[in-house]
């Protein structure tokens, strides 16, 4: 994605929110900060919040309306805590923060986000002057959340869609290559062992098949197999000389 993110947020009323808005720009490579007509200071709780993106809190725009804000935008989107998929609702018709990514992924230009107050988020004209509504799926009870993390989670979708490809993003985790031959070995050597230190036999195939699927559900990877056949072959060594001694002392 080669867009330029703006993020604006609109009559922001907590200094804590606004800081910490800063520092999510800062983590995700916005281009910049906008505030339209602000309640918040913009005072030390702000700055302390800010941490790294002190710079954004200090360099943002103000604007007193958000078509003023959103002027030189290519595209605007807004965020809402209500949607609906009926095709003649088009005020709240939106899309989840996954899709929104893909879609900025080819775009180039200034994409606005526009985050709404703390207390009523957007209003009905302001959701008008968006091109697109993008809503944070969420329990129907309690579908409001705190401006800073409907931030976190819209700006994460939009640089995760860039993908692990892209220079400027700390990697994603390394993939875990799978190995089906270390599995069984493993499986293999734990009936040997059940055996020789006399587990019930009737017991065995039971406990081998609870392991089976315990490594299903965590699927190590191929040196951590090494790593517990190692153990293996280390208790294995112990038993052995636990039985030399064994029969040295009965000589």
């Amino acid at each position: 994605m080669t867009a330029r993110v703006d993020v604006v947020l609109v009559r922001p009323k907590e200094d804590g929110n606004v800081g910490a808005v800063a520092r999510l720009a800062r983590n995700y490579g916005a281009d910049r900060l906008t505030l339209v007509a602000p309640r918040a200071s913009g005072g030390p709780e702000a700055r302390r919040r800010a941490m790294g993106g002190l710079r954004y809190l200090e360099t943002a725009r103000r604007a007193p309306t958000l078509a003023r804000a959103v002027a030189d935008a290519d595209l605007v989107v807004g965020t809402t805590d209500l949607s609906t998929g009926r095709s003649t609702a088009y005020l709240r018709r939106s899309v989840s923060p996954e899709r929104l990514g893909e879609m900025l992924l080819p775009i180039e230009g200034r994409v606005a986000l526009v985050f709404g107050p703390e207390d009523n988020g957007l209003s009905r004209d302001e959701l008008n002057r968006c091109d697109l509504l993008v809503h944070i799926p969420a329990r129907r009870e309690f579908p409001t959340l705190n401006l800073s993390h409907a931030a976190a989670i819209v700006l994460y979708a939009v640089h995760r869609a860039k993908g692990a490809g892209d220079p400027e993003t700390t990697p994603a985790p390394l993939p875990v290559a799978l190995n089906g031959t270390e599995k069984e070995l493993f499986l293999g050597r734990l009936g040997e062992l059940l055996k020789r230190i006399g587990y019930p036999a009737h017991k065995r195939r039971g406990l081998i098949l609870l392991f089976r699927r315990l490594l299903g559900r965590s699927t190590p990877s191929e040196a951590e197999y090494r790593m517990m056949l190692g153990l293996f072959r280390s208790l294995e060594r112990e038993m052995r000389r636990d039985v030399h001694g064994r029969r040295q002392r009965q000589r």
